[in-house]
């Protein structure tokens, strides 16, 4: 396929001093006990500490204030969006002093839904899908004289996302990989440009979710496949079943591999990243992290790489669960199951031989009269946090060396 598009080096660099002012130069960290962990130099991207909480403002406002540079001024512009696109086009028509009306999916998080409200847009929820809020959103631009906002299939969108890029080169200019999550494709298409055009010889990795994945072979044999009906992933922000045309053509030139991670690993890659920055991520912005830790990428210790952290405008419901797996995965947390008689005294042993161990109980749970559960015996349900799995292993050979029948409930 040809590489001949219309954004040149000139036109990013461009889009980067225009938005400047409403953006912020998000931080590029260096994280030492990642790097070490994962045997490779790591600098993590964090858009999630970006205005509204992920890259999207840049596109938004790139695409708003070539929209008014054009001497248009419309009635208003309507975007629709899982959230992120949605708080970026509210910022920046706020901005502008346009009227913003965003449309979300029915089931769209709380926290975005209310974000969007708080920064002056007007909420439609509709679909159950961000096609169909797309396609109500394109009824509302034609009825009301609106001028619908692509939240990644349009170029001036693409050129304010590869801000990113540019600015990831220029705090790492030995950078050789970056990776990138993927949805649409306007974040990886915009960075995909604006590395390669500098620097043609940087892997760009991008990492979609298993369950919604229509790039998935993709750079293969250039289909996209189709994400079946009900498709679910905590990574809300990049289930997009839709791709775009414009976004397709560049991640076709530009882009060098794309890998899948499943919901586990990118719950565990929220706890992680939590863990090591102290900042919060939400499922679509640690996919690229989830790839990392899950080994998918082919990198050598020579290698030095970029990954974005796209976003942090988690669903609060979903952090506790999230720290859960993340704790169980990781071998600090562990629920066992002993069976033993239903007499005086089979507790306190039982508490006794954990609290021997330097092990904390979270919780005790008693079931009794069920029917997997022998008469005269009770079944004894412990959640404990522990310090690894040796740990673990230790206590579940403590047990057996006492005659107890243990069973581990949590096997990561």
């Amino acid at each position: 396929m040809s590489k001949a598009l219309p954004l040149d080096l000139a036109a990013l660099r461009a889009a980067h001093a225009r938005i400047a002012p409403a953006v912020i130069r998000t931080a590029q960290w260096d994280n030492d006990p990642l790097s070490e962990e994962l045997g490779v130099a790591l600098q993590l991207k964090l858009e999630n500490l970006q205005r509204t909480g992920s890259f999207k403002i840049r596109g938004a406002t790139h695409k708003i204030d070539r929209l008014l540079a054009s001497g248009a001024r419309p009635a208003g512009v309507i975007a629709a969006s899982a959230g992120n696109h949605a708080q970026g086009v509210a910022r920046a028509a706020g901005l502008a002093g346009l009227p913003a009306t965003v449309v979300m999916p029915l089931n769209a998080p709380l926290t975005k839904l209310q974000a969007c409200r708080a920064l002056g847009a007007q909420v439609v929820l509709h679909g159950d899908t961000l096609e169909q809020a797309a396609d109500e959103a394109r009824r509302l631009a034609a009825d009301q004289a609106l001028v619908f906002l692509h939240p990644y299939d349009d170029w001036d969108v693409i050129a304010g996302q590869a801000s990113c890029g540019l600015e990831m080169l220029e705090d790492a200019p030995d950078m050789s990989v970056a990776i990138v999550p993927l949805g649409g494709g306007g974040l990886i298409a915009g960075i995909a440009l604006a590395l390669k055009l500098q620097r043609p010889d940087i892997r760009v990795i991008g990492v979609q979710t298993e369950a919604v994945a229509p790039y998935r072979h993709y750079l293969r044999d250039g289909r996209l496949e189709a994400v079946a009906t009900g498709a679910h992933t905590i990574a809300d922000g990049i289930k997009v079943k839709r791709p775009g045309e414009l976004t397709c053509r560049v991640i076709a030139a530009w882009v060098d591999e794309i890998v899948t991670v499943d919901d586990n690993a990118i719950a565990e890659a929220i706890v992680t990243l939590l863990e090591r920055t102290h900042t919060i991520g939400e499922g679509a912005g640690v996919v690229g992290l989830a790839a990392l830790m899950q080994r998918k990428i082919a990198l050598s210790p020579s290698d030095r790489v970029v990954c974005v952290i796209s976003g942090g405008n988690v669903d609060m419901s979903l952090v506790g669960r999230s720290i859960d797996y993340g704790l169980a995965s990781s071998g600090r947390l562990m629920s066992v199951s002993v069976v033993v008689s239903d007499a005086p005294g089979h507790l306190l042993r039982i508490l006794r031989s954990v609290a021997g161990l330097g092990i904390n109980i979270r919780h005790v749970e008693h079931r009794r009269g069920e029917l997997h559960v022998p008469v005269g015996m009770t079944e004894i349900i412990l959640q404990m946090e522990t310090r690894d799995s040796a740990h673990q292993q230790e206590l579940l050979a403590h047990f057996a060396a006492e005659g107890l029948a243990a069973k581990n409930l949590v096997v990561a």
